[in-house]
């Protein structure tokens, strides 16, 4: 992933600060688990690298002391919140269009459908009030929230960034601005487990712990 827009940094910061402080006060997280993870992250967002800048991705892959499943379970059980997986769902092409791709890292947040003046946004940031308020402001209207995975959230910037590299690609003189999806020599998910979406940008494996509606059905789930 390139280096972050100078704008969208604080957005960044601030939806991992918040979130921090929301897995501390909901118990998901002890404060010197955050503490060491927030150290990390500053030295990780040091290098203007949106991608690898999640405390979220620090505290569940790397010091491995937050299971994203608990994460999910206590945003719909506590917060009322349903879920999606992007993996099968049909984005209308007038939402993809204008889907901000360094908006969406900074914010692990997609905008993902619109009914009249209905938004719907699948993220894997619920607990963050920064990141819940930048999408508010800049959608209007109103936002159902649909909760999801990192590596669900991953798994569709890096097909829609894909998109539109192979589409500049047709436009003579134009020069893609996006970087090539996966690094050689990524590796695959291990068998029955979840890729990490920051260090290893390849889709999830089909085996996730994560109850998600029937992809095809272009549903979203409103309980898990």
């Amino acid at each position: 992933m390139s280096l972050a827009p100078t704008e969208y940094r604080p957005l960044l910061m601030r939806a991992n600060r918040l979130l921090g402080s929301a897995l501390i006060e909901h118990n998901l997280v002890k404060f010197e688990d955050l503490e060491a993870a927030n150290e990390r992250l500053l030295e990780v967002a040091a290098s203007g690298q949106v991608r690898q800048s999640s405390v979220l991705s620090i505290l569940v892959y790397e010091k491995k002391v937050l299971r994203e499943e608990d994460l999910l379970h206590h945003v719909v059980d506590d917060h009322g919140v349903g879920v999606v997986d992007l993996r099968g769902y049909e984005v209308p092409e007038e939402v993809k269009k204008d889907i901000d791709l360094d908006a969406c890292w900074a914010t692990w947040s997609v905008p993902f459908d619109r009914e009249e003046d209905f938004h719907f946004v699948a993220t894997a940031y619920y607990l963050s009030p920064a990141v819940r308020s930048h999408w508010e402001k800049k959608l209007g209207g109103q936002i159902i929230w649909q909760a999801t995975t990192m590596d669900i959230i991953a798994d569709f910037l890096d097909r829609l960034a894909a998109e539109r590299n192979e589409g500049a690609k047709g436009r003579p003189g134009t020069r893609s601005p996006f970087a090539p999806v996966a690094a050689a020599g990524s590796r695959p998910p291990a068998a029955g487990g979840s890729a990490n979406p920051v260090a290893n940008p390849v889709p999830p494996s089909s085996g996730s712990h994560i109850p998600f509606p029937v992809p095809g059905t272009n549903k979203p789930a409103t309980t898990l």
